[in-house]
């Protein structure tokens, strides 16, 4: 996959919008096309912010942009309460494997996927790699975030 396309700076640029507190755009998605040339599919500004239980946050709406036919990669900002006085912002991955998509791209993930995390998506916390929408759940994701994150001021709760 080493020639992505003509659409690498613009998913760079997304990428870094993402990366920047300063900037609105909390996600982005990413589709592998014909020839395995990466397009930018969307943007997204929904709320970066995921607390228990409410689904009106970014990893929710770039779950509804995943296409069953596509390989797709997703990459997420995320700030959660680490407890009552502070919060985290952390980045995630998602490698999305279409069930629909033909098998000889979904046996090629990967070795592509490897490739746009070093060359392109480079910088994330966790990675999701599903076929399957039920996995990207913000609770669960926020969980596994807050246990691989280092200290917990919250007594286990979180």
């Amino acid at each position: 996959m080493s020639n992505f396309g003509p659409e690498v700076d613009a998913i760079v640029e997304a990428y870094e919008a993402v990366r920047n507190d300063k900037d609105e755009t909390t996600w982005l998605l990413v589709t592998a096309a014909k020839g395995n040339k990466l397009s930018l599919t969307k943007t997204g500004t929904d709320k970066s912010f995921v607390s228990p239980g409410n689904t009106d946050n970014a990893i929710t709406r770039i779950t509804e942009e995943l296409d069953e036919g596509e390989i797709q990669y997703g990459y997420v900002r995320v700030e959660y309460a680490n407890d009552s006085e502070s919060t985290r912002v952390k980045f995630v991955m998602i490698t999305w494997m279409g069930s629909s998509a033909g098998i000889m791209r979904r046996a090629k993930v990967g070795a592509d996927a490897g490739e746009v995390q070093q060359k392109i998506l480079r910088h994330y916390s966790k990675e999701l790699r599903t076929d399957d929408k039920h996995d990207l759940n913000p609770d669960a994701i926020v969980k596994e975030l807050r246990r691989s994150g280092g200290a917990d001021y919250n007594g286990g709760r979180g």
